[in-house]
This record gives C-alpha cells, sequence and structure tokens, in this order.
C-alpha cells in the first residue's frame, strides 16, 4: 500500500524487506508533506515523496562515480609515481 492505494506486485523473497522498507520510508514521506503542505493532494504529495527519492538516487550514483574516478586517478598516480622515480 502506498498512500493508501494497493500496487500488488511479484517480488523475490530475498526482496520482500527492502521493498517493505521501503513502502514505509515512501509512506512516511507523503504523510510529512501532506502535513507540511496541507493544501496539496495525495497526488502532489506522493510525487514531492518521489522526487526526493530520485534526487537522493541521482547524488548517490554522482558520488559513487566520482569515487571510482578518484580512484583511479589515485592509481595512475601511483604507477606514474613507480615509473618517474
Amino acid at each position: 500500500m502506498i498512500a493508501g492505494r494497493a500496487y500488488p506486485l511479484k517480488v523475490k523473497m530475498e526482496d520482500e524487506d527492502a521493498i517493505r522498507q521501503v513502502v514505509n520510508e515512501l509512506n512516511d514521506k507523503i504523510k510529512h508533506f501532506q502535513i507540511t503542505y496541507s493544501n496539496r493532494d495525495k497526488q502532489d504529495c506522493l510525487s514531492m515523496a518521489l522526487l526526493t527519492y530520485a534526487v537522493d538516487f541521482h547524488k548517490a550514483v554522482k558520488n559513487t562515480d566520482e569515487k571510482r574516478f578518484n580512484e583511479r586517478l589515485d592509481k595512475l598516480d601511483q604507477l606514474l609515481d613507480a615509473i618517474l622515480n
């Protein structure tokens, strides 16, 4: 149940806990937006909650990419140091 509406899903048993946790967090975010923006309808609050997840996901992907890039730069730097010294 998300925002009071049922969404039947077929999921792997090992994914069930993660899905339930995400659904609970999503419903909490929706409730937060409903309280904060009482003049908005449930669809608006659902959209705002999902947007926050999308932004968080985007940041996580970007940080992971930057981390990998920096790790590769460090390895290249070490190789250059080894060659030059």
